[in-house]
C-alpha cells in the first residue's frame, strides 16, 4: 500500500507515543472548532446582555440536530473515499467524490429549508421564555439561512482528511475562526447589530471556509478533485455512504433532538439560568476535548492492530488510552472547579448568570471522569467494526434514559439539582452499559484473533 508522510503505522513501536503524536493535531483542530463556537457567546454575553447570551446559547441543540446528521454522513463519505484512495481505485475514488459533493449540494437546499421551518416550533417545544424568544428566533433564522457553508466545509474537509490531508482543513478552520472573531466584534461592538451580528459573522466565516475547501478540491492536479462537469450521484456509491454514515448521523441527530427537551427543563428557571448553563456548556466542551481526541485515536489504534491480527496490542493500547483520558480529564476538571468564577466572568459580568454557572460546574464536573470510560470503550468497539452496540447504548442512555430520569426528577420536585444531574446520570448508565458490551466483545477475549480475510 502506498504511504505518505501523513500516514501513521500504529502496529509497532511505543504505544503512548503513537497516541500523543496522533491526538495533538486533533486536539488543536477541536480547540479551534470550539473557539469558533464560543466567540459568539463571549461577544453577546459581554456586549449585548443576559437575554442575548441565553438566546444564542440555548439554540445549540437545535443547530446540532441537523449538523449532527450531516457529520454522520460526512463520516460515511470519508470511509468510502479513504478505502478507494488506499486501493488506488481511481474510478471508484472519482465516483465517491462526485457523489459526495452532489449529495452535499442537495442537502444544503434541504437543510436550509427545514432549518428555517423548524425554528419557531422548536423554540416553542423548548418552552423558551418570552424575553429570549425573539433574539433566539433571529439568530437561528439567519444561521439556518447560511448553513450551506458549514455543510460544504464539513463534507469537503472529510474528503481531504480521507486522503491524508489534515493540514488544509485545519488551516481553513483557523482562518475561519479568526475571521469570525473579527467580524463578531465589528458587527456587535461597532455596528451594534446585536444577536443578528454574531449570526451574520458566523455564516460569512463559514462560507469563506467552504469556498477555500471547494477551491482546493477543484484543482485538476489531484486525483480526488471535483470535476464539476461530471457531477452526479452513483446509486451504489450513495448506498455505501449511507450504510456507514446514516447510523452515526441518526445517533447524533436524535441525541441533539433529545437535548432540546433537556434545554426546556433548564429554560423553566429563567434567562439567567439559561445564560449560566450556556456559559458552563462552553467551558465543558473545552475540558472534554482531550477525551474526545483520545477516543478517536483509540478507534484508529485498535482498528490497525486488529487488522494486523494483534489483538493483545489492541487491548493494551485501549487501556493506555483510558489511562491518558482519565488523567487529562481529572486535571482539567480540577482546574475548572478552582477557576469557575473567573472563567465564567469571561462570558458575562452578571452575578446571577455566574452563580448559576458555578452551580452547574459544582454539580456536574465531579462526574466527568465517567465520560472517559464510555468514550474509550465506544472508540475501541468501533475499531473492531462493532459500531452498532455503541450507537444503541448511547441512544438508550442519552435519549431514552435521560428523558425518563428528567421526567421523574420533575415529578418528584427535585428542582435545579435534579435537572443538573440529568447529564451525569446518563453518562453513568452509558459507561456501565459499554463496559458490559466491551467485556462481551471479541476484543476482550484474550484468545480471540481476527478472522482471516
Amino acid at each position: 500500500m502506498r504511504s505518505t508522510q501523513n500516514d501513521a503505522d500504529m502496529t509497532q513501536g511505543v504505544i503512548w507515543k503513537h497516541f500523543v503524536r496522533f491526538t495533538l493535531p486533533m486536539i488543536l483542530g477541536l480547540l479551534f472548532q470550539q473557539l469558533y463556537n464560543t466567540v459568539d457567546t463571549l461577544v453577546v454575553g459581554q456586549f449585548v446582555g443576559t437575554e442575548a447570551l441565553a438566546a444564542v446559547g440555548s439554540t445549540t441543540s437545535i443547530v446540532n440536530m441537523l449538523v449532527g446528521l450531516s457529520a454522520g454522513l460526512s463520516t460515511g463519505a470519508s470511509v468510502v473515499i479513504s478505502q478507494r484512495y488506499g486501493a488506488h481505485d481511481s474510478n471508484g475514488l472519482h465516483d465517491a467524490v462526485q457523489t459526495t459533493i452532489a449529495v452535499t449540494l442537495i442537502l444544503c437546499a434541504l437543510f436550509t429549508a427545514v432549518g428555517i421551518a423548524i425554528v419557531q416550533p422548536m423554540l416553542n417545544m423548548m418552552s423558551t421564555p418570552e424575553e429570549v424568544f425573539g433574539e433566539a428566533e433571529t439568530y437561528l433564522t439567519i444561521y439556518f439561512s447560511g448553513i450551506a457553508g458549514l455543510l460544504i466545509y464539513n463534507m469537503g474537509s472529510g474528503i481531504l482528511r480521507a486522503v491524508g490531508d489534515s493540514r488544509h482543513p485545519l488551516y481553513f478552520l483557523v482562518f475561519s475562526a479568526l475571521m469570525n472573531t473579527v467580524m463578531d466584534l465589528l458587527f456587535v461592538v461597532v455596528f451594534k447589530m446585536g444577536v443578528a451580528g454574531v449570526a451574520w459573522a458566523t455564516i460569512i466565516a463559514q462560507f469563506c471556509s467552504a469556498i477555500l475547501v471547494l477551491y482546493t478540491l477543484s484543482q485538476d492536479s489531484v486525483p480526488y478533485g471535483i470535476k464539476w462537469k461530471s457531477l452526479s450521484i452513483r446509486k451504489d456509491m450513495l448506498k455505501e455512504i449511507l450504510s456507514i454514515g446514516l447510523p452515526s448521523g441518526v445517533q447524533q441527530g436524535l441525541t441533539s433532538f433529545s437535548n432540546v427537551f433537556v434545554q426546556s427543563y433548564i429554560n423553566a428557571f429563567g434567562a439567567a439560568c439559561m445564560a449560566g448553563y450556556s456559559s458552563y456548556n462552553k467551558l465543558d466542551a473545552f475540558i472534554l476535548i482531550p477525551a474526545q481526541a483520545i477516543s478517536m485515536a483509540s478507534t484508529t489504534f485498535v482498528g490497525q492492530n486488529w487488522g494486523a491480527n494483534k489483538p493483545a496490542r489492541a487491548r493494551k493500547g485501549m487501556w493506555q488510552a483510558l489511562g491518558m483520558s482519565l488523567a487529562s480529564t481529572v486535571v482539567l476538571t480540577l482546574g475548572m472547579l478552582l477557576l469557575a468564577r473567573p472563567l465564567l466572568r469571561f462570558f458575562s459580568p452578571d452575578e446571577d448568570v455566574i452563580s448559576y454557572g458555578v452551580r452547574f460546574i459544582t454539580i456536574m464536573t465531579p462526574f466527568y471522569f465517567v465520560i472517559s470510560f464510555y468514550q474509550i470503550f465506544a472508540g475501541a468497539l468501533r475499531g473492531v467494526g462493532s459500531a452498532t452496540a455503541p450507537m444503541v447504548i448511547m441512544l438508550g442512555s442519552f435519549v431514552v434514559f435521560r428523558q425518563i430520569y428528567l421526567y421523574i426528577a420533575q415529578q418528584a420536585g427535585l428542582g435545579f439539582v435534579g435537572v443538573a444531574l440529568g447529564y451525569p446520570m446518563g453518562w453513568i448508565v452509558c459507561s456501565l452499559s459499554l463496559s458490559i458490551a466491551y467485556a462481551r466483545s471479541k476484543l476482550a477475549k484474550k484468545h480471540c484473533t481476527r478472522p482471516a480475510g
